[in-house]
């Protein structure tokens, strides 16, 4: 049962790290300290719900459903340019991190946004859904709830870390600059995800 959870962290963990959409925007809030704690566990709870559908064996019926990826490629696709042309935007007008006090930005805002990096891309339903669900298919009984407890550890340990982590690199982003390659990066990944789901829907 031990090399089952610890399976499932590594696997789930290294689905994870990549740098992508969902952890680029965790990392930017982190910087800012803006609803860290709600957007961390958020992020979190919404893979640890991913992870347990695919293990309950419903990838089998997101790859197959081939509209279904369709329809969310597509959004995800467009979803993702948009904030692409945001984030350039952003790193033309460059800001420094906000002073103690000044005002945060929108919760609701935030949440959706994560939510909308979250379940309008297919790599977490063909990651995490498909791939986790089928690769804890070779374990049964309380092996797979091992497996499956383990890639949520990851994931939860991941995004915490992320969030809460990011303040250490709070006095380099104090200076414009800063910002502006880390918006500059952000727009180069979205506009390279958006690129590749697009070429999924005409391919």
């Amino acid at each position: 049962m031990l090399s089952a959870s610890i399976e499932g962290f590594l696997l789930g963990g290294g689905l994870i790290v990549a740098i992508g959409a969902q952890n680029a925007f965790l990392l930017r809030q982190g910087l800012l300290q803006e609803h860290v704690f709600v957007l961390c566990l958020l992020a979190a709870t919404a893979d640890a719900f991913l992870i347990v559908l695919g293990v309950a064996g419903i990838g089998t019926l997101v790859q197959a459903n081939k509209q279904l990826l369709f329809y969310v490629t597509t959004g995800g696709a467009i979803f993702l340019a948009t904030y692409a042309l945001l984030a350039l935007k952003r790193a033309f007008v460059p800001q420094a991190l906000k002073p103690a006090g000044e005002a945060a930005g929108s919760l609701r805002k935030a949440v959706a946004t994560l939510l909308a990096f979250t379940f309008l891309n297919p790599h977490v339903y063909l990651d995490t859904v498909v791939l986790l669900g089928s690769i804890s298919g070779q374990y049964a009984g309380s092996s797979r709830v091992a497996f499956a407890t383990g890639a949520v550890v990851a994931s939860f340990a991941w995004f915490f870390g992320l969030g809460y982590g990011a303040r250490w690199l709070a006095p380099l982003f104090a200076r414009p600059l800063a910002w502006r390659v880390l918006d500059g990066l952000i727009a180069v990944i979205m506009a390279a995800i958006a690129l590749s789901l697009w070429s999924r829907t005409i391919s």
